[in-house]
């Protein structure tokens, strides 16, 4: 069966437009990316939306038609079913560390190691700190321009008290005149 537009744009919107396995997105894989059958239709799979997974080329490709063939073998993670964080941890280099078995083998099955990943996520991860970065300065100069402008109103008072004490010395001084 074919899917239909609707469904891809349902499925695509679901994934927030990036591949549910590895995180790279259409705009990084400069295109859309593909519909993948969790459970492959070769193997009992239906078009079902909880079947369907938005996933790059390369996830694709690795995943193939898996699917466990014995009630002993791995199944691969659902990252409809359960988040990233159950089952993998981003270390400081980049590569994932798998927590479970199920992670293990899908780390494996898909190489989500492999090195053009490990560089997205060092790059995605510089990217999200310079973001922070300028998210933390915008805010910064917004509070520096408030206290600008609260010190500007502040010496405009003093200046006027000033102006106003000399006055009364003045008068007092000249006695009353």
């Amino acid at each position: 069966m074919r899917l239909g537009a609707e469904i891809i744009s349902e499925v695509r919107s679901r994934a927030k437009y990036a591949c549910e396995y590895c995180g790279v997105s259409e705009i990084d894989a400069g295109g859309e990316l593909s519909i993948d059958h969790f459970q492959p239709v070769s193997r009992g799979g239906g078009d079902e939306f909880d079947n369907l997974l938005y996933c790059c080329v390369r996830c694709n490709q690795y995943k193939h038609a898996y699917w466990p063939e014995s009630a002993t073998a791995l199944p691969l993670w659902n990252p409809r079913r359960e988040p990233a964080e159950t089952h993998f941890v981003e270390l400081e280099d980049g590569r994932l560390l798998a927590l479970t078995e199920v992670a293990e083998f899908t780390l494996n099955r898909l190489r989500l190691n492999r090195g053009p990943l490990v560089s997205y996520r060092l790059r995605k991860r510089r990217q999200d700190r310079q973001r922070r970065l300028l998210q933390q300065y915008q805010a910064l100069t917004q509070s520096l321009e408030q206290l600008h402008a609260q010190l500007d109103r502040l010496v405009h008072e003093q200046q006027a008290l000033l102006a106003e004490q000399n006055e009364l010395l003045r008068r007092f001084l000249t006695g009353g005149e």
